[in-house]
């Protein structure tokens, strides 16, 4: 089975602003995976994310499999927010808000339900944070990797780059 991708929203703030400080990581990413057939999939959450600001017809469509919300989605989705909010009852932890746990629940039960989905790519540190706390809860059981977009491919994936 061919790996794939989710890319979050950051993902694509970042690809499309060459003068933001992560369009390299994030370019070199999109290339790195491109070349190694790494199917390339954009929640439809991400999709309205991005609409706030930006439009439809900027994302790179061509290159993505578009990932609707579903059902089974919707189901787990649900049993991670209750993680993440029984987590900041027990701890008081006032950076849990509920509509970013909201949509970032959403996109992890994405990528896990989907067998096809081996990575998770987001530049976004909070979301990092709740993808700890569920994977801490489930006992490493998440069926997929956390790709911090600030670190280099290159180091993610174990390859040297001689590009300077």
């Amino acid at each position: 089975m061919n790996k794939a991708a989710l890319l979050d929203t950051s993902f694509f703030i970042r690809l499309l602003k060459e003068n933001d400080p992560l369009f390299k990581n994030v370019n070199d990413y999109f290339k790195f995976f491109l070349k190694n057939e790494i199917t390339l999939y954009v929640s439809t959450i991400s999709i309205a994310e991005y609409c706030v600001k930006g439009s439809i017809d900027e994302l790179p469509l061509k290159n993505l499999r578009v990932l609707p919300f579903n059902i089974d989605h919707a189901i787990i989705a649900g049993q991670f927010a209750n993680i993440l909010y029984e987590k900041r009852k027990k701890d008081n932890l006032i950076s849990i808000e509920r509509p970013l746990v909201i949509n970032d629940a959403k996109l992890f039960a994405q990528a896990h339900n989907e067998p096809q989905i081996n990575y998770y790519c987001s530049s976004d540190e909070r979301s990092f944070q709740l993808y700890e706390v569920i994977n801490n809860e489930l006992n490493s059981k998440l069926k997929f990797q956390f790709i911090n977009l600030r670190e280099p491919y290159s180091q993610v994936f174990g390859l040297l780059d001689f590009k300077s």
